[in-house]
C-alpha cells in the first residue's frame, strides 16, 4: 500500500509580516491605553520623594500604603463614595425602568401615534432646553440640594431609548400574540417575556447609564450646595484644580498630610485609583452581554 505524505502547506511571508504588523499596533494600543491607568495605580503606592523624579512607571518606586492609609481617615471621601454609589445604583434602575416603558409601546406596530411619538422624541436629541433653563426647572420642583436633582432630570436618554427599542423589535412578534391569545396584559408581557429576552440590551444599557452616573459632576456642582450631599467627582474634582489637598479636607487631615510630607500628587492619585475600583469589578460581569447587546439593538431600524 502507498503511503502518501501530507504536505504542510506553508504560510506566506506577507501573510506572516502582516500579521506582526497587526499585532504590533494591537499591542502598542493596547498599551496606550492601559498605561495611563497603570501609571495612576504605580505612582500611588510609590514614596512620594521617588514619585516626584517623574519618568514612567512600569514598576512602583520605594512601595508604600501611606497614601491609601491616609485617604481612608478622610471622612469625606467616604461620604462622596458613599453618594456616588446610591446615585449610580437608583440612577441605574430609574433609566432602565423608564427606557423600558417607553421603548416597549414604540416597538410595537399596532401602538396608535409610534411614528409621531418617535419623532417628538428624536427631536430631543437634536435640540434641548439648555443649562439655565433646566436649572430653574429643578429649582421650581424643590430638588435642589436633593440626590433627585441628579437622577430625575436625566432619567431617560434618547439614544438609549432607541437601542433598547430596535432590541425589542428584533424578538419574534409571535411570542407576543401569543401571550395576547393568553390574555396576558402589556405589562405582564413586558415583565415575563419580553425583559428576560432583553438581558443583553439590559446589560449594555445599564453599563451606559452607570458609568455616566458614576462619572458625572457638571450636574451636583450646578444642584448641590451641601458638603455632605456631593458626589465623588466632585470631590476629586476639587482635588486635581484646588492647589492644596487640605483646602478639601478637615483641620485633622491638613495636620496629617503635613506630618507624614505626602505629596499633594500622590494624594491624587491614589483617590482617582480608589474612584475607578467599583467600574472594573462590575465591568467583568457585564462584558458578555455589551457587544451583543449593542450590536442587536443598533443594526435594526
Amino acid at each position: 500500500m502507498k503511503k502518501t505524505a501530507s504536505k504542510k502547506i506553508k504560510t506566506p511571508v506577507s501573510t506572516v509580516i502582516g500579521r506582526v504588523i497587526i499585532y504590533f499596533i494591537l499591542g502598542l494600543l493596547a498599551f496606550l491605553t492601559l498605561y495611563p491607568f497603570w501609571h495612576v495605580i504605580m505612582y500611588s503606592i510609590s514614596a512620594s520623594e521617588a514619585a516626584m523624579e517623574g519618568g514612567l512607571f512600569f514598576f512602583p518606586r520605594k512601595p508604600t500604603l501611606a497614601a491609601y492609609s491616609l485617604l481612608a481617615r478622610n471622612k469625606l471621601i467616604f461620604t462622596t463614595y458613599k453618594n456616588s454609589i446610591i446615585r449610580t445604583v437608583v440612577g441605574t434602575c430609574i433609566n432602565l425602568i423608564m427606557t423600558a416603558s417607553i421603548a416597549y409601546p414604540l416597538s410595537v406596530k399596532r401602538f396608535i401615534g409610534r411614528n409621531f411619538w418617535t419623532m417628538v422624541i428624536f427631536f430631543t436629541m437634536l435640540f434641548s432646553g439648555g443649562m439655565i433653563p433646566t436649572y430653574l426647572l429643578v429649582k421650581e420642583l424643590g430638588l435642589l440640594n436633593s440626590m433627585w436633582a441628579l437622577i430625575l432630570p436625566g432619567s431617560i436618554s434618547a439614544y438609549n431609548m432607541f437601542i433598547m427599542r430596535n432590541f425589542f423589535q428584533s424578538i419574534p412578534p409571535s411570542l407576543e400574540e401569543s401571550a395576547n391569545i393568553d390574555g396576558a396584559t402589556p405589562p405582564r408581557i413586558l415583565v415575563s417575556i419580553i425583559m428576560p429576552l432583553s438581558k443583553p440590551v439590559f446589560a449594555a444599557l445599564a453599563l451606559f447609564y452607570g458609568i455616566a452616573h458614576w462619572n458625572s459632576y457638571i450636574d451636583c456642582v450646578l444642584y448641590i450646595d451641601d458638603l455632605s450631599k456631593q458626589v465623588l467627582q466632585v470631590y476629586l474634582r476639587s482635588m486635581i484644580n484646588v492647589t492644596a489637598f487640605g483646602q478639601v479636607g478637615e483641620a485633622a487631615d491638613r495636620a496629617a498630610i503635613a506630618g507624614t510630607g505626602m505629596s499633594e500628587e500622590t494624594m491624587k492619585m491614589a483617590a482617582i485609583s480608589a474612584s475607578v475600583i467599583p467600574i472594573i469589578i462590575i465591568y467583568p460581569w457585564l462584558q458578555k452581554y455589551y457587544v451583543k447587546g449593542v450590536l442587536i439593538g443598533s443594526i435594526k431600524g
